[in-house]
This record gives C-alpha cells, structure tokens and sequence, in this order.
C-alpha cells in the first residue's frame, strides 16, 4: 500500500488515460488537462481503457513516485462524472485499490457466533 499522509487530497482523473504514459506523461496531464499542480503533494489516480490497470502519481515533496496496480480479475470501479477530476478520500482510494466498490462499501463477512 501507499503510506499515504493524513490529510492529501486525491483526485481521480475521470475518462480513461493511455497507460503507455509514464511519470512526466501523466504528470504533464495533470498540468494540462486537469489544471493541477503535479508538484503540491496530490494524489492523481488515472485508469486505463480497459479498467483493471491504475496508475496513481504522487510527488512527496522530495520526488516523484509513479505506482500502477493491475487488477487479476474485474475492474476498479471509476466515476462517470462530467469534468476533468474528481475528489475521492484516502480511504475510499484503499478500498478501490482491494477492488471494493469504494462509493458504497459494505460489510461482507458477519460473525454469527462469537468464539
């Protein structure tokens, strides 16, 4: 996982993005495209066309970190909302990084006896 700092913001890049894009690509998209710093210390996450790859920058104050998981089976669920980015919390990214729909988490394993 990503040790992700209480209190960054992370955006979703909303549409789908040429995962052939590397580090200076994505963060020239993010400039661009997104309107953005890439140096402020955001969380951009991007998804491909085909949904099970994610790349996500991030720039740490020291350097930039590029990051990419790619999903065996399924697809990370991905807004479709009108704009260029959308904001999502840490912890919604840690759920659709295990592949759980992040907008609406719920639990899937009760105990039924304690013990």
């Amino acid at each position: 996982m990503i040790p992700v700092p209480s209190g960054v913001r992370v955006w979703l890049a909303v549409g789908h993005t040429d995962m052939r894009r590397g580090m200076n690509g994505l963060a020239l998209q993010v400039q661009e495209a997104l309107g953005r710093d890439p140096h402020a210390g955001d969380l951009y996450v991007f998804r491909g066309k085909r949904g099970d790859l994610l790349k996500i920058l991030w720039h740490d104050g020291l350097g930039m970190s590029l990051y990419a998981k790619r999903l065996e089976r399924g697809r990370f669920l991905w807004p479709t909302t009108a704009g260029d980015a959308a904001p999502i919390s840490a912890a919604q990214l840690a759920y659709m990084l295990d592949g759980i729909d992040w907008r609406n988490p719920q639990l899937t394993y009760r105990p039924q006896a304690a013990g």
